[in-house]
C-alpha cells in the first residue's frame, strides 16, 4: 500500500471544490437548478448583457462551466475542462470589469479567481486521484494543453471582442454634452 501524497490530495481538493462550484453554475445556466434561470433566463440574460446569440451564449456558458467543472472535479480530460472553465469564467470577467475588481462592487475578482484556478489545474493536470492518472493520461498529454487552452483564447478573444463592438454600437452617439439648464430660474455660472 502506498502512502498518501500531500500535493495529490490537494490537487483532489482543489479540484473538487473548484469544478462543484463551477457545475452548480453551469446547471443554473442550463437546467433552471439552484434558483437559476434555465436556458430561456440564461437567453434573456446573456442578451441583455450584450452576448449574441443569445442562445448559443447561454448554452456555451452553461456547458463551459457545468461540463468543465464537472470534468476538473473527476480529474479527466484536465487541460480542456480547465480551458473550457477558464474560457467561460473570461466572458463574466468582461461582463463585470467595469464594476472593478472587488466582488462587493459587483467587480471581477469572483469570476477571475474561477478562472484562473480552473487554467492552474487544467496546466499543473489532475494528479494521483483521478480519473486521468487511471486512464493512463491518455486525455492529459501535452499537445492537449496547448490545443485546450490556445482554442478557448482564440474562442473568448472572438466571444468577448464582439461582444465589445455590440455595446459600442448600441451606445447612442453622444456628440458634445449639453450643458444643464439652470434650476428655477437662477443665472448660468452664478453660485448660490
Amino acid at each position: 500500500m502506498t502512502a498518501l501524497n500531500r500535493r495529490d490530495l490537494g490537487l483532489l481538493a482543489l479540484r473538487v471544490g473548484t469544478g462543484a462550484v463551477l457545475a452548480a453554475h453551469g446547471a443554473q445556466k442550463l437546467f433552471g437548478w439552484f434558483g437559476g434561470g434555465g436556458i430561456e433566463g440564461t437567453t434573456k440574460a446573456m442578451e441583455a448583457m450584450g452576448f449574441s446569440p443569445g442562445r448559443e451564449s447561454a448554452i456555451a456558458a452553461g456547458l463551459g462551466e457545468a461540463g468543465g467543472g464537472a470534468l476538473l472535479a473527476l480529474g479527466l480530460a484536465t487541460p480542456a475542462a480547465g480551458a473550457a472553465a477558464a474560457g467561460a469564467m473570461a466572458g463574466a470577467v468582461a461582463v463585470h470589469l467595469p464594476a472593478g475588481f472587488f466582488a462587493m462592487s459587483g467587480g471581477y475578482e469572483y469570476p477571475a479567481f474561477l478562472g484562473f484556478t480552473a487554467a492552474a489545474i487544467g496546466i499543473a493536470g489532475a494528479g494521483r486521484y483521478s480519473l486521468d492518472h487511471a486512464t493512463g493520461h491518455v486525455l492529459d498529454r501535452p499537445w492537449v494543453v496547448a490545443t485546450a487552452f490556445v482554442g478557448s483564447a482564440l474562442a473568448a478573444a472572438a466571444v468577448v471582442g464582439r461582444r465589445a463592438e455590440a455595446l459600442s454600437a448600441d451606445e447612442p452617439d453622444r456628440g458634445t454634452p449639453e450643458e444643464p439648464e439652470p434650476e428655477h430660474g437662477g443665472a448660468r455660472g452664478t453660485e448660490g
